[in-house]
């Protein structure tokens, strides 16, 4: 696959997160798809993302980076959102936070085989009142 084509199948990917469009989901994530070196498969990738728009209603994926190094692509995610309770362990509850994620995907035969991300806590933690942060 040529690094456009990579880059427009990812781009439709984070279309189909930020739609919660979950019956096309495996159009481009692999049944047995591993995240962060575990294979949690595509039904256990799927109820990840069901839990982080449960806890954000209002999650939304913005592409800020896109690097494609066919099978790859390396992409910084930003987030600007409120979540309803605890997020990464912090109290957030309701509270607009702004964080990123650098994450890094590894394609096979159109789809998603490997997530490796890496997601800035430490910016959410930043943004909340020092008691909150002091109580975790």
């Amino acid at each position: 696959m040529s690094k456009q084509a990579l880059c427009e199948r990812y781009l439709g990917y984070i279309d189909c997160l930020n739609r919660q469009d979950w019956s096309h989901l495996g159009e481009f994530v692999a049944p047995d798809v591993h995240y962060n070196g575990q294979r949690i498969d595509l039904a256990g990738y799927q109820a990840m993302l069901e839990n982080d728009f449960r806890a954000i209603p209002d999650l939304r994926f913005v592409v800020d980076r896109l690097i494609a190094d066919p099978p790859h692509i390396a992409a910084r995610l930003c987030f600007d959102c409120t979540p309803i309770g605890d997020l990464f362990g912090l109290p957030v509850n309701g509270q607009r936070v702004r964080f990123t994620e650098n994450v890094f995907y590894e394609f096979q035969e159109d789809r998603i085989v490997n997530v490796h991300s890496v997601i800035d806590k430490a910016a959410v933690a930043l943004q909340l009142p020092v008691a909150s942060r002091n109580d975790r």
